[in-house]
C-alpha cells in the first residue's frame, strides 16, 4: 500500500499529540504547583506546563492597585489549577466570584488554596464574610495582624482569607484573614534574611515608640532602635525626636531570625566624637559644658553630643563635709570647667571646675591679722587653715 504525504502528517501529529499527553502531568482541581510565566498578552498570563503544554491564569490576579502588573516573563510563581476548559489549562492564585462553588472551596479548603471575600457585616464574635454564593464567618482573632479597637473598619472590605474550616457542605465555614498576612509575612522574612547582614546601612520606618526605644518596619519584620542607640546626644525624651510613621536611617547592628531579634542604630552613623578628642580637648583648656547627670561621686558635663567629662564631687565641695554635689548643681546647668586629662582609648574626661576663684585671691585676707600682729581675726585664721589643710 502506497503512504501518502498527508498520511504521514497525520502520523507526526499524532506522535507529537500522544507524547504532549503522556509527558504532561495529570491535575487534581485545588492542586498547587510551581511554574514559570511563559508570556503575558493582553489580560491573560501563560504558564509553562510539563510536556510543551501552556496553562493560563487572569493578569488581573497579579496586578496592583493602579493596574500594573506585580510579575514578569521568566518569573517563578506558585498558582492552583482550577479546570480544563475549551482546551485550556485554568489556574488561579486564589479563588473568588464565580470561582467559589462549593466544590471549589472544599479544593480550596482542602489544599490551603486562599479565597477572596467581601466583609458583610460585624455579627457577634466576628464578621460574616461572603464568598462567591458562600457565606462564612471569620472570628474577631482571626481578622488583621493584630486585634484593633474599632473592628467596624473592616465592615465593606475586600480582603483574601484562608478556608480553617468547612463543614455541612459549606452551610458552615470558618475563614481566617491573619493566617494569609502571616504567611505574607514569612515570605517576606524570607526575602529579607536574603538582603540584610550586620553591619549594612538600611531605611526604614518608625512602626510604634516605648520608652525604651522604637521599633523599626524593614518591609516584614521590625528591628527595635534602642534609646542609647538614637543619637550621641542623651535622649531624656524619645518622643521628643522620633514620631510613627517617621522614616529613618540606621545601621544594623544584629539579626538574630531565630529568636525574631533585630536591632539597629542610628547613633553607629555618626562621627565618633572621641577620634578627635584629645587634640579638641588639651589639658588645661577651658569650656562650657552642660550638667547632664549629677551622681553621689560626681556630675558628668556634656561637652557635645557624645562626650561626656567627669567633674568629681572634690571639685563641688566649698566645704570638706558637704557630700551630695546635687545641693551646688542642676541637671541642664551650664558650666565652665577645665580639662584634667583625657583618655579616648577608655573613653574617659576628668574635669575641674573652671570658675573657680583662685586661692591666691584670699591671700590678704587670710593673713590672720595686721603686720604689725597686734589684731587677730579667728574667721581668717580659719580660712587659712582650711586652705592649707587642702592645699596638702
Amino acid at each position: 500500500m502506497k503512504t501518502t504525504h498527508s498520511d504521514e502528517n497525520n502520523e507526526n501529529f499524532a506522535e507529537l499529540f500522544e507524547s504532549s499527553i503522556s509527558g504532561m502531568e495529570r491535575l487534581e482541581p485545588g492542586q498547587q504547583i510551581e511554574t514559570e510565566i511563559v508570556s503575558i498578552a493582553g489580560d491573560t498570563i501563560f504558564l509553562q506546563l510539563s510536556g510543551k503544554s501552556e496553562g493560563v491564569l487572569e493578569r488581573e490576579e497579579l496586578t496592583d492597585k493602579d493596574g500594573n502588573c506585580t510579575v514578569s516573563e521568566g518569573e517563578t510563581i506558585k498558582v492552583y489549577f482550577l479546570e480544563a476548559k475549551n482546551g485550556e489549562m485554568r489556574f488561579t492564585t486564589r479563588i473568588s466570584g464565580e470561582k467559589a462553588g462549593n466544590a471549589m472551596m472544599e479544593s480550596a479548603f482542602d489544599n490551603g488554596i486562599p479565597v477572596e471575600g467581601v466583609v458583610e457585616k460585624e455579627i457577634k464574635g466576628g464578621f460574616e464574610v461572603k464568598i462567591g454564593g458562600t457565606r462564612a464567618f471569620c472570628p474577631y482573632s482571626q481578622m488583621g495582624e493584630k486585634r484593633v479597637d474599632d473592628a467596624s473598619q473592616y465592615v465593606g472590605k475586600h480582603l483574601t482569607f484562608k478556608i480553617t474550616e468547612y463543614k455541612e457542605n459549606g452551610r458552615n465555614v470558618l475563614v481566617s484573614n491573619r493566617a494569609i498576612l502571616e504567611e505574607e509575612n514569612r515570605k517576606k522574612v524570607e526575602d529579607l534574611k536574603k538582603d540584610l547582614s550586620e553591619g549594612m546601612t538600611i531605611t526604614g520606618t518608625v512602626a510604634s515608640i516605648r520608652n525604651f526605644g522604637a521599633f523599626i518596619e524593614l518591609g516584614g519584620a521590625q528591628a527595635l532602635l534602642p534609646i542609647s542607640e538614637i543619637s550621641r546626644s542623651r535622649v531624656e525624651d524619645i518622643n521628643k525626636v522620633l514620631s510613627v510613621g517617621q522614616e529613618v536611617t540606621a545601621k544594623i547592628l544584629s539579626l538574630d531570625w531565630q529568636n525574631s531579634k533585630l536591632s539597629v542604630s542610628m547613633k553607629a552613623l555618626e562621627a565618633d566624637p572621641w577620634e578627635e578628642a584629645k587634640k579638641k580637648y588639651p589639658e588645661g583648656s577651658k569650656h562650657t559644658g552642660k550638667v547632664v547627670r549629677i551622681t553621689d561621686f560626681g556630675a558628668f558635663v556634656e561637652l557635645e553630643p557624645g562626650l561626656d567629662g567627669l567633674l568629681h564631687v572634690s571639685e563641688l565641695k566649698e566645704d570638706p563635709r558637704e557630700n551630695n554635689p546635687q545641693y551646688k548643681l542642676q541637671q541642664n546647668q551650664e558650666l565652665t570647667v577645665m580639662i584634667g586629662s583625657v583618655d579616648a582609648q577608655r573613653q574617659r574626661i576628668s574635669l575641674k571646675r573652671g570658675d573657680k576663684k583662685p586661692e591666691e585671691d584670699f591671700s590678704s585676707f587670710i593673713d590672720g591679722g595686721s603686720d604689725d600682729g597686734e589684731t587677730y581675726n579667728p574667721f581668717a585664721a580659719l580660712l587659712k587653715d582650711k586652705v592649707e589643710k587642702k592645699k596638702k
